[in-house]
């Protein structure tokens, strides 16, 4: 196969349409439809099928995709492999983080890797591991930090720290009157995720086994990095890193609901494709992720 055909292959992909990737490419389309042909001759399938007025990928189109992904993606890193020898500590790393990870994590790393190496740049894509899986299989990310997921074909990861996620509320919330229980928290309102983001699901499954119900959610939202502040103007309970309790945050007036029923540990872990090329700051950027220890959780007051 040829390389310039899987490239528009995946432009053609992409788009979904011949006449907008012929532009893109800077090609004719008839220049894009022999293009096509050469590779479903190599393939002995077609790549693509129509669907209205219209076209989408067959099966065997979605599989070449895959791998013409994984090409570039290697292609490109050999050239930059190449281009780096001799060049030291430089690069452009393209990290995806999730919120905590970013707001605790990657800032002390990040500053010693630009002190050590002044022309590296960064580019930082906040989001869930959900969201940030798909663009390090395409290539689009070096590296995603974030919790730990069911191991993946073709990807390394490597353990960062743990973190614990508690159930926490405002200093002076009525809740901290006596010793608390699980029961206890149903009587009260609640700033969370939406269902289906992990720490919302794991804090509803928690009630459900002792046959309590759900929290009460007044507040929903999926920026992580408002719950702090919002449960603290508020007065609602939340279920966030504890490490917003910590000492480096302890102006934030919260405090943890010390329940070891509601506390949730969690494995963070960095992780990027196997044999796919990482820059010598990026490999520098995972050695300074690893030991930042600070993200380790402070203990609970529980303990």
């Amino acid at each position: 196969m040829d390389l310039r055909d899987l490239r528009y292959f995946e432009t053609i992909a992409e788009l979904l349409h011949v006449g907008r990737a012929a532009q893109k490419l800077h090609r004719t389309q008839p220049a894009l439809t022999t293009s096509i042909r050469r590779l479903e001759e190599d393939c002995g399938f077609p790549l693509f099928e129509r669907a209205g007025r219209g076209i989408r990928l067959t099966a065997a189109g979605k599989v070449l995709l895959k791998w013409a992904q994984r090409v570039r993606s290697d292609m490109e890193g050999a050239k930059l492999e190449i281009a780096a020898i001799g060049a030291g500590l430089a690069g452009h790393v393209r990290i995806g983080i999730v919120p905590t990870a970013a707001q605790f994590l990657l800032p002390a790393a990040a500053r010693q890797l630009l002190q050590e190496g002044p022309d590296v740049t960064l580019r930082t894509v906040v989001g869930l591991v959900e969201a940030l899986k798909p663009l390090l299989r395409q290539g689009e990310l070096d590296l995603v930090v974030g919790t730990e997921t069911q191991a993946e074909p073709g990807m390394v990861s490597k353990l960062l720290a743990e973190d614990a996620i508690v159930v926490a509320a405002s200093a002076n919330h009525p809740v901290f009157k006596g010793q608390p229980t699980l029961k206890d928290l149903t009587q009260y309102r609640w700033a969370l995720q939406p269902p289906g983001a992990p720490t919302r699901d794991w804090l509803d499954h928690t009630f459900d086994r002792r046959r309590l119900s759900r929290p009460q959610v007044q507040v929903e939202s999926t920026m992580l990095l408002m719950l702090p502040t919002l449960i603290a103007e508020t007065g609602l309970l939340s279920f966030i890193s504890r490490h917003h309790l910590g000492p480096k945050v302890g102006r934030s007036g919260l405090k943890e609901v010390p329940l070891k029923e509601t506390t949730m540990l969690r494995r963070l872990v960095v992780t990027y494709r196997d044999k796919s090329y990482l820059s010598a700051a990026a490999l520098r950027l995972v050695d300074l992720l690893g030991a930042e220890h600070s993200l380790r959780s402070p203990r609970s007051a529980a303990q």
